[in-house]
């Protein structure tokens, strides 16, 4: 009844009712640490920019919280469950894309792990320091192996947390033969790049 932006709401116009309203209104609904989510929210879908695809993993993984925060008080007539829905769709779409590039990222850098064990050997028998060059690389070998486990991690919690879902009798939902075992045959899939990827650290 009493509201700083009168509907309808466009984004923007919903995201600042929420952060004037925050302490008064929802603090006492969600918990107000989360805030922070709004906030980032707004800081990059009402601000014209450009946003790239590691933001737009944050700003799904912001959107989730607080949806999941807000479904313990109430599903407002079944819209919050299809919204939820939507961002897991775009969520497990991400994490399919980030694995399946990741691990060909992984297999086409085999030279890459030959110069690292070259320049290693190189190191112990000379005790030369390596160059800077040789650091950067290893860096972003670092952080391109992370990604990968990163994006294992993903997929393997996206397929768990439905087929648990699907599982949970308290659901009350008929579950789908075929998208039970699609996540089942992706879980398999999974299992099979884990190994792949294992040998790849292990080399």
């Amino acid at each position: 009844q009493i509201v700083y932006l009168k509907p309808p709401w466009t984004l923007a116009n919903l995201l600042k009712c929420y952060r004037k309203h925050w302490v008064a209104v929802f603090g006492y609904v969600v918990p107000r640490s989360l805030l922070s989510a709004i906030e980032c929210l707004d800081e990059h879908l009402c601000s014209g920019r450009t946003v790239d695809l590691p933001t737009v993993r944050i700003l799904l993984q912001e959107s989730r919280k607080l949806l999941h925060a807000f479904s313990s008080r109430s599903d407002y007539n079944g819209v919050l469950p299809r919204a939820c829905s939507e961002l897991d769709e775009l969520h497990q779409v991400l994490a399919k894309q980030d694995l399946s590039e990741d691990i060909m990222v992984l297999s086409e850098n085999a030279a890459c792990e030959k110069m690292e064990a070259t320049a290693a050997t190189l190191q112990n028998c000379e005790g030369k320091k390596l160059q800077p060059s040789f650091h950067v690389a290893q860096e972003k070998r670092h952080q391109e192996i992370w990604s990968v486990l990163e994006g294992v991690w993903n997929t393997i919690n996206l397929y768990s947390i439905e087929i648990f879902q699907k599982l949970d009798p308290s659901a009350g939902t008929v579950t789908s033969k075929s998208s039970f075992e699609e996540a089942y045959l992706g879980l398999q899939k999974l299992l099979a790049a884990v190994n792949d990827i294992r040998e790849g650290i292990s080399r």
